[in-house]
């Protein structure tokens, strides 16, 4: 039994009648007798009375006739999942993140892939850095927000966003008065650091920026995450150098001023694996870089404006 002969069987049962049933199948009356005597042989039973000038369903057609609709509607709902999901519409995606990204380009990614791939079902697990490409390199998440560069040559990354190191400061510090800090103003105040360890950036590039300015952050405490970080300068405990967007980091007792000099770019990336051929993984792909540019272009439009 083939399903071309459901679908012949379920037109000739709503019209019985041939002329009018092979029009609506674009088929002549010929290729449609032999399509219904097939399906007839194949179950082992009469569908359709013809002893009568009018065509009329037996008790087995009658029955038949609302299992057939069944199956041929269950057909055609699976075979338009599968192209949706070749097209990468439905499925499931496990998305990899830091904590940082919360306050940048996270929000409004998964906003749009979400309006746009409703029946995509999508799971978000908070990683440090080195658990992320950990977690990409086997399998576990895939896609995740990260900070470059990626160490692993099995995955590749794109660039969503660039933003400027600004200076962190408690409320009432001295530096506060003035509208832009230079970075030498710094030396020698106690530093809320970034923590150093593997495969995270922000330490690293902080004490390069610090040096290449003639002089090492005097660290007081350390933090892994950005909004530690903000917390312990609203805390009083120190300065520090943070992306810019940790001003969306509604804390009491902290004041955000911009550099006087031009500081190395904070990059937050998308990386995947080069192997994963998901339409999923790659729809995502798409969006976020699109949603990243448009975010990109309102953020110099904002800027533009302001100093106009």
């Amino acid at each position: 039994m083939e399903l071309r002969h459901l679908r012949h069987f379920v037109v000739l049962a709503e019209e019985l009648h041939y002329g009018r049933a092979a029009q609506r199948l674009a088929l002549t009356q010929p290729p449609l007798t032999l399509s219904i005597q097939a399906l007839e042989r194949a179950l082992g039973t009469q569908l359709f009375d013809r002893s009568r000038r009018r065509v009329e369903l037996t008790h087995a057609g009658s029955t038949l006739l609302e299992h057939a609709r069944a199956i041929l509607a269950q057909t055609e709902n699976a075979i338009a999942i599968a192209q949706a999901a070749q097209r990468g519409e439905v499925g499931r995606l496990v998305i990899g993140f830091m904590s940082a990204t919360v306050y940048t380009v996270l929000p409004s990614v998964l906003r749009e892939f979400r309006g746009q791939f409703p029946r995509v079902r999508l799971e978000l697990r908070e990683m440090t850095l080195p658990q992320q490409f950990a977690a990409l390199g086997n399998g576990e998440i895939g896609v995740g927000f990260v900070r470059p560069p990626v160490p692993d040559e099995a995955l590749e990354a794109n660039v969503l966003l660039r933003e400027p190191l600004v200076v962190a400061l408690p409320a009432g510090h001295p530096l506060t008065r003035l509208s832009r800090v230079s970075a030498r103003r710094l030396a020698g105040l106690p530093f809320v650091m970034f923590q150093r360890a593997p495969g995270l950036v922000l330490h690293d590039l902080v004490t390069e920026f610090c040096r290449s300015k003639g002089f090492a952050p005097l660290v007081a405490q350390e933090a892994s995450q950005t909004h530690a970080v903000a917390g312990l300068v609203s805390a009083g405990i120190g300065v520090a150098l943070v992306p810019a967007s940790a001003r969306s980091i509604q804390l009491r007792g902290i004041e955000y001023r911009p550099l006087v000099e031009r500081s190395p770019s904070v990059q937050t990336a998308l990386a995947w694996r080069r192997s994963d051929t998901s339409p999923v993984v790659r729809a995502f792909r798409t969006m976020a870089g699109r949603v990243a540019r448009e975010l990109g272009a309102a953020s110099r439009t904002r800027a533009t404006a302001g100093s106009s």
